[in-house]
């Protein structure tokens, strides 16, 4: 019995020297690095993007200049693919379990059951939504989960909201006030979370505003986002404030349940575990981009293809040194290889 979902066709315990959970650039990175390895490679994500599916450019990856996010999306995927690696989706991984000869044993909701010699986590972390009418319709139009990344698709515009009173949030107001004319930082108390230095920094900005014990109720716009409603929490009073766009920096939610399910351990914020070579609790078990531990401060595309390589390599390591390592053969035919 063999399953289709995305390209190509999975038979229930097909074997495989490396399966990867997540496809997006942490996991699509490590599944064209195990590819070169000459691992056969399945990945496996209920979407192919993670996070880049919440934005509309990039434009900080290397060579690439600005990119639309879904083109370099389907670039990640094209080379990996390119190197013969199996992209499943939408699938969701519900549990690994380890094998009598210590191999892995992958289960998924859709009735996906695979083996592997090696398992990568590289499922990110949701960044936490407002969850308020306008959010999700202008999503990558205006509302940004990132400030560091978007900052400079609003330079010399007259102002921006941004929501949050964590470190993300006040790093994110400093780098846009040199970017564009107002930037509004909107928090729901009067006290902050973030580093006193960062707040200092802020309140010596002049184009700055505090707008405290408040929250936003709506973002408004037509293509794009051009006002958002705050609402005074203390007072109950309500306002319509003009911006170009919002970064929300609310923080993010791992799954640590489910990671603590699979036994992996994780840290207090329910990131997962890694040393400098991805290598978590679990032997045999790798973990790349958002999810893990490692520069939890600055999640970027290119920080995550790098673990994603990095882990990748440490999986062919781990194979090679159990006896395992059967090279298979390349497959790179009918791709973008033959351009």
């Amino acid at each position: 019995m063999s399953m289709r979902i995305g390209r190509g066709a999975v038979k229930k315990g097909e074997e495989f020297d490396v399966v990867i959970i997540g496809a997006g650039p942490a996991g699509l990175s490590a599944a064209i690095y195990s590819q070169r390895f000459l691992l056969k490679t399945l990945v496996v994500s209920k979407d192919v993007g993670g996070q880049l599916n919440l934005t509309d450019y990039i434009d900080d990856y290397p060579g690439m200049g600005k990119i639309k996010a879904s083109e370099l999306v389907a670039k990640f995927r094209r080379h990996a693919e390119g190197f013969g690696a199996k992209v499943f989706y939408p699938e969701q991984v519900t549990k690994f379990e380890r094998l009598g000869d210590g191999r892995y044993r992958v289960l998924g909701r859709r009735k996906l059951d695979v083996t592997a010699k090696a398992v990568i986590m590289a499922v990110g972390s949701m960044r936490r939504k407002l969850g308020v009418p306008g959010e999700r319709e202008f999503s990558g139009r205006g509302v940004s989960y990132c400030s560091v990344c978007d900052a400079p698709f609003f330079r010399g515009k007259d102002s921006v909201v941004v929501v949050g009173g964590g470190d993300a949030a006040f790093e994110g107001a400093i780098l846009l006030s040199g970017y564009v004319r107002k930037v509004y930082l909107v928090h729901r108390r009067d006290q902050f979370r973030a580093k006193p230095f960062f707040v200092e920094v802020a309140k010596s900005k002049p184009n700055i505003e505090f707008v405290l014990n408040s929250v936003v109720t709506e973002i408004m716009g037509d293509k794009k986002v051009n006002s958002v409603r705050v609402k005074n929490k203390v007072t109950g009073e309500e306002r319509v404030i003009p911006v170009d766009g919002i970064f929300i920096e609310i923080g993010f939610e791992p799954p640590k349940e489910w990671f603590h399910s699979l036994g992996l351990e994780t840290d207090e914020a329910g990131y997962i575990k890694v040393d400098e070579w991805m290598r978590t609790n679990l032997d045999g078990v790798f973990a790349a981009g958002d999810c893990t531990s490692l520069w939890p401060g600055f999640r970027q595309v290119i920080t995550a293809a790098a673990m994603g390589a990095v882990a990748a390599y440490s999986a062919y390591n781990y194979i090679v040194e159990k006896g395992w390592y059967k090279p298979a053969k390349p497959e790179v035919k009918g791709t973008i290889f033959d351009q």
